[in-house]
């Protein structure tokens, strides 16, 4: 065999007992397990790793990644790599850059620079889902599954107009969705506190999630309100799905803010409560309070309508600036929650013009000063919200549908540590310094659960046949670098990634080796149905 892991603790991805073993791997995949209680002789191979001491898992699964340029245009993606992450789902909250024409995809390189940056490296060669797929397949650092995401979709096909679809507009739209998950995507995703995505309404998502089921798709929302109203966000969603009958993945399920201290046992009993009554749903978190987001994304939905420069336009307005600040301060922006803005919790992360740049790691001091930035950096400016409650974290993580996603936004001189540490942070804080999940729950969250979502037959655990996308850390001294004085500092105690059964990471380095390819939604795993 090309590899032999040697001696390894196996957390296979199950959650189920952890056994010592040897693992072979040959042509990318696993070929051979010995375990140590079986007996015999020890697995050979031409390269051996001495793995005592070290747990194996299968690769981690990002849920929720804003990779969608950076895998191009940072081909060591050590943010990523260095965690253990073998696969990221891509084009999350319904804003990515496929499928796209020429307008759309100019005006989305404003309206989500804060997310991915200008993308003045990317190339932008292709304009439909496959074409991005295929631009993957020339060799990124970890694999990518892919969204359509419905906010790009309706701004292709009807601009940024607040307002109901034509019959011809839905048709259309549903064509969209329905060929990207022809070419590969694994579902759709929306971004329901960001336009033109929030301006659907229950009726069109569910015409739109008709078709995602139709092709064993799952839809993915980051649903309207995770402030005030959150649970019966939650619910809206609930009923999308059972009206559909279309699987549903929930966003950074968070309960944030101060409104929902403490009330994460209600989400779980509404989840378990939809579960119970057949209806497919999951959820991810990251394991930080603490949320991150654009500083335009806060504005009333009403201030974006027409898109980046007609939201340019209303900022330099006094009397528009005035009805926004209104909205942000008194009313409870919609973009915010429905919570009015308290602009000592938001702290200044990232911008895209370097001359803002001494602005960074200060704290927004009121809305004369949000308003100078975003005309100022164009609306490319990001943020960190610090709202959340950690009692909430800690109950979310433990229920039975729950998977990772970092949500991690890799722009910025100040990102948020989430980025660079979810999949240690679970490992080392939540796993072995408190003792909210057992090492084998947690890796089954971080990979088995997530690949069953994904409905991907051979990834996801330590069997023979799988893929050999795999993880060796330390159980003992696992943790994440990242901090939020330090974001970008990478995790201790995860020596080897492999992807594809090529080491990625060795000895804790980063390799240069690109065998990451696009992961597409194939009519072996549920093909169109109807």
């Amino acid at each position: 065999m090309e590899l032999v892991v040697r001696g390894a603790r196996v957390v296979d991805g199950s959650g189920g007992d952890s056994y010592r073993a040897d693992v072979g791997v040959d042509g990318g995949r696993i070929t051979e397990i010995r375990r140590e209680r079986d007996g015999g002789a020890r697995l050979g191979g031409r390269l051996v790793v001495d793995a005592d001491g070290l747990a194996l898992a299968p690769g981690f699964i990002d849920m929720h990644a804003h990779s969608d340029l950076a895998v191009l245009e940072d081909p060591a993606h050590e943010a990523k790599a260095a965690q253990g992450v073998t696969l990221e789902v891509l084009g999350q909250d319904g804003l990515s850059y496929a499928p796209v024409d020429d307008v759309t995809l100019k005006e989305l390189r404003t309206q989500i620079a804060g997310w991915n940056g200008p993308g003045a490296d990317a190339e932008f060669t292709w304009r439909s889902v496959g074409g991005y797929l295929d631009r993957l397949d020339q060799g990124i650092a970890v694999n990518a599954a892919y969204l359509v995401p419905q906010g790009t979709v309706r701004a292709m096909v009807m601009g940024w107009a607040d307002r109901p679809p034509t019959e011809p507009e839905l048709d259309r739209m549903k064509e969209e969705v329905a060929r990207g998950l022809a070419e590969g995507a694994v579902g759709m995703s929306s971004g329901l506190t960001y336009t033109p995505g929030m301006y659907a309404s229950d009726g069109e998502l569910t015409e739109l999630c008709r078709v995602v089921a139709a092709y064993d798709g799952y839809y993915c929302p980051h649903h309207r309100s995770y402030g005030a109203g959150a649970l019966t966000a939650y619910e809206e969603m609930l009923a999308l799905a059972r009206t559909s009958g279309c699987a549903l993945h929930l966003a950074h399920a968070t309960m944030n803010f101060d409104e929902n201290t403490g009330r994460a046992p209600e989400l779980l009993a509404l989840l378990d409560r939809a579960l119970d009554t057949g209806i497919d749903v999951t959820l991810d978190t990251y394991p930080y309070t603490p949320g991150c987001t654009t500083l335009v994304a806060l504005l009333p939905s009403w201030a974006a309508e027409g898109g980046p420069e007609a939201t340019l336009a209303r900022l330099r307005d006094d009397t528009s600036a005035e009805a926004i600040r209104r909205a942000l301060e008194v009313e409870g922006s919609d973009g915010c929650h429905g919570v009015p803005v308290d602009w000592s919790t938001i702290e200044i992360s990232g911008v895209t013009d370097p001359a803002l740049s001494p602005r960074i790691g200060t704290r927004v001091d009121g809305w004369p000063t949000a308003r100078r930035l975003l005309l100022d950096d164009r609306l490319g400016t990001t943020i960190l919200q610090h709202v959340g409650d950690e009692s909430n974290v800690r109950t979310i993580m433990g229920h039975r549908a729950h998977t990772a996603g970092s949500d991690g936004i890799l722009r910025g001189a100040k990102p948020h540590p989430r980025a660079y540490g979810t999949f240690p942070a679970y490992l080392g804080r939540y796993v072995r310094e408190l003792g909210v999940l057992t090492l084998e729950e947690c890796v089954a969250h971080l990979s088995g659960r997530p690949a069953a979502r994904l409905r991907l037959p051979d990834r996801g655990l330590v069997r023979t046949g799988y893929r050999a996308d795999l993880v060796l850390f330390d159980p003992d001294t696992v943790a994440a670098g990242a901090t939020f004085e330090r974001p970008r500092t990478l995790p201790t105690g995860i020596p080897y990634v492999l992807v594809d059964g090529r080491f990625v990471m060795a000895d804790g380095r980063r390799t240069g080796v690109l065998a990451g390819r696009s992961v597409r939604r194939s009519p072996a795993r549920g093909g169109r149905r109807g």
